[in-house]
């Protein structure tokens, strides 16, 4: 392909990708109020646990047209989590003509394992981030004779959740990384097992660096999955690494198998 047709299957690909999005911000839109539920849900914890509290969401500080962008804003973010199977796709099938017929093999189970790690990361930062508002909240004074008023500002509220719900997506891919670094060879598994140390310390800074809360069970949320992930992945690249050694070997050495009348491979 020419240059030219080079940018053209990226504009069509990428015009897939944003239609796709699109059509699943159109959805979330229709299911707005039940996002947005699960959305506050960490919020009405909060006010559950602390009875005297009032606990919520402020539209106001925006102006009038805050409720109207922050509901175009979940919705668009849905929309891109909804068309995450495509949008991943495309991105495979724009690389895929230049790939060997066993990467194609290799990269589309990569895709396929990459999306539901990405979504299982969502659903589990659904668990932290209830924990860690109700950490951070926790801090408000109560004053006797006094009900203590909690109203956040909404469209900072959510972006403190879109921002824990990437950051845990992201680093559900961690084995999808791993092991794809382990079958271009930079990485053997038993190189990944021996520095295991160096890799826990990685991980904890990066759990800190993108935990969107300050708390240390927002970290430790982030950090103990990862590492479980990491461990998994070493497992995994140590058995793909001997599997490929017996293979090599099998064909470093098979033709020594061949009877003298029939003809080997070599």
């Amino acid at each position: 392909m020419s240059l030219g047709d080079h940018f053209r299957e990226f504009r069509r690909r990428a015009l897939i990708s944003a239609i796709a999005i699109v059509i699943g911000a159109c959805i979330a839109w229709a299911y707005y109020n039940t996002i947005y539920g699960w959305v506050e849900e960490p919020l009405r914890a909060v006010q559950q646990r602390h009875h005297r509290s009032v606990v919520g969401l402020n539209f106001g500080n925006g102006g009038v047209s805050e409720p109207f962008t922050i509901k175009l804003k979940i919705s668009l973010w849905s929309g891109a989590l909804l068309a995450c199977p495509i949008w991943l796709w495309q991105i495979w099938a724009f690389l895929a003509p230049g790939l060997t017929k066993k990467e194609k093999r290799v990269s589309l189970l990569f895709v396929s394992a990459a999306v539901p790690l990405f979504a299982l990361g969502c659903y589990v930062s659904h668990f932290a981030i209830t924990n860690a508002v109700d950490f951070l909240m926790g801090s408000t004074p109560e004053v006797k004779g006094n009900e203590p008023y909690n109203l956040t500002d909404a469209q900072k509220y959510v972006s403190f959740v879109i921002k824990f719900v990437v950051a845990f997506g992201f680093a559900f891919l961690l084995p999808v990384f791993l092991v794809g670094l382990n079958q271009i060879r930079v990485f053997p598994g038993r190189v990944m097992l021996k520095g295991w140390r160096v890799a826990v310390m990685v991980i904890g800074v990066f759990s800190a660096v993108m935990s969107p809360a300050p708390d240390a069970w927002s970290m430790l949320a982030l950090m103990v999955p990862m590492i479980i992930l990491y461990f998994a992945a070493c497992v995994m690249c140590l058995f793909l690494d001997k599997r490929r050694a017996t293979r090599e070997d099998k064909e470093r050495t098979g033709w020594l198998d061949v009877p003298d009348d029939e003809k080997s491979e070599l």
